[in-house]
């Protein structure tokens, strides 16, 4: 089984591809996880894999993915446990932090590996020339490509990832003040151009959106950006930051609803 956190698509399609590879189920960490964030209890056969795909947002993992982790319960034999993270640069220590957190559960990670992939915070930064997006998803082909080859040898440990410089200070300092203080709902906003179509309310991972005249934030918010960046309309920003910068969707996402 391979669960999968994800916002405007990334990481879906690299868990996509991975199951698909290995012939695995797949499920998404917020319907997993559902409104109540109960236990979640995971039946796997012996050597069975049991796979976490996620984003990295400041040099860390999504808090819902760790908070999903610890409320699992895995029932049956020992699995063949990997993740993937993907990031638009390097992951800092955001697999020690998934590692952590699999240990307290009993779980040893045999195998981590890192995917770069265009960004899309663009509340720090605006969004890759459409070029460089393509040659970044292509290169992310190959590397997927890799990635499925070594979980397919179930060589373990196999670890191949992109820390960068002071992975360890970058995760615990800035992850750390990012899941503290960059999380508000307060600056964002939906203008006149919003159509009361309701897709942020429906790919809200916390379901904080509620759509009446306009979208409305409740407090929760693990900043995936997602009702940002797959408004049809454009019509959601984030104070002033947003007003002039592109938005960054997966090609699998642009095809249609999800």
């Amino acid at each position: 089984m391979i669960y999968y956190f994800s916002g405007t698509g990334n990481s879906r399609h690299v868990a996509e591809a991975v199951a698909s590879a290995q012939k695995q189920g797949l499920a998404s960490i917020p319907e997993a996880y559902g409104k109540s964030g109960k236990e979640v209890v995971c039946t796997l056969a012996e050597g069975e894999m049991l796979g976490f795909v996620f984003p990295v947002y400041a040099w860390a993992p999504p808090r819902m993915v760790v908070d999903f982790i610890l409320r699992m319960r895995i029932e049956g034999g020992i699995p063949y446990t990997f993740s993937i993270s993907t990031c638009g640069g390097t992951e800092g220590n955001a697999t020690g932090v998934i590692r952590k957190a699999l240990a307290r559960k009993g779980l040893e990670l045999d195998g981590a590996f890192t995917i770069v992939m265009p960004g899309n915070y663009i509340i720090g930064m605006d969004v890759k020339p459409l070029e460089q997006e393509r040659d970044i998803l292509s290169a992310a082909e190959g590397r997927i490509a890799e990635i499925n080859v070594k979980l397919g040898n179930r060589d373990s440990p196999t670890y191949d990832l992109i820390p960068g410089r002071s992975p360890a200070m970058k995760t615990a300092l800035v992850g750390a003040m990012f899941n503290s203080f960059a999380r508000s709902t307060k600056p964002f906003y939906a203008t006149d151009a919003c159509t009361r179509c309701k897709l942020c309310e429906k790919v809200c991972p916390v379901h904080t959106i509620v759509v009446r005249e306009k979208p409305i934030w409740g407090k929760s918010c693990t900043q995936c950006l997602a009702c940002i960046n797959r408004c049809p309309a454009r019509a959601i920003q984030y104070g002033a930051k947003t007003l002039n910068r592109g938005r960054y969707v997966h090609p699998d996402l642009r095809r249609g609803p999800a």
